[in-house]
């Protein structure tokens, strides 16, 4: 049961501040791409969100994307898009993605959260890579009957995550 609760919520990213993070020592901020980012279908970071990464980093925070994508072009141009690393088709919740991403930023598990807006994906994949977990609500579910089916699925686990809310 553990596996599928988050140490965190909040409503949103932009509630997971650079403040928070580095008060934790956290370093490095994996980011689920879409619907925790950004809406699907999303082409490009908006200034908003450029400014949420711009203090992440004022804190030491690294932003990088983790997106189990599976067109290449998508998390590449969103993260050019943003200045940050990304792994596209990362194959969430199984964990190299996670090593991998933590390898190229220098930092240990103790050192990394990672923001998602789904359990089965972001929230497991994160607690079996050791790292903290922070839950954030969908940014849309409109358009896509699998996505409801999906959410409601995970709401026991939602409802059981992250007593600290940001």
């Amino acid at each position: 049961m553990a596996w599928f609760r988050a140490r965190f919520t909040a409503h949103d990213i932009y509630r997971v501040t650079g403040a928070f993070l580095e008060r934790r020592g956290f370093r490095l901020l994996l980011a689920d791409l879409d619907n925790t980012l950004a809406p699907y279908g999303a082409p490009l970071p908006d200034e908003k969100l450029k400014a949420w990464r711009d203090d992440l980093s004022a804190h030491g925070v690294t932003l990088f994307i983790l997106s189990n994508n599976r067109h290449e072009s998508r998390p590449r141009i969103f993260a050019e898009g943003l200045g940050v690393p990304y792994i596209g088709h990362a194959g969430k919740p199984k964990t190299p993605s996670f090593y991998r991403a933590m390898e190229q930023a220098g930092v240990t598990k103790e050192q990394t959260a990672i923001v998602g807006d789904q359990i089965f994906t972001d929230i497991l994949g994160g607690n079996r890579a050791g790292v903290s977990t922070i839950l954030v609500r969908p940014i849309r579910l409109a358009g896509n009957p699998g996505r409801y089916l999906r959410y409601a699925a995970e709401l026991p686990f939602r409802l059981l995550s992250g007593k600290e809310e940001l």
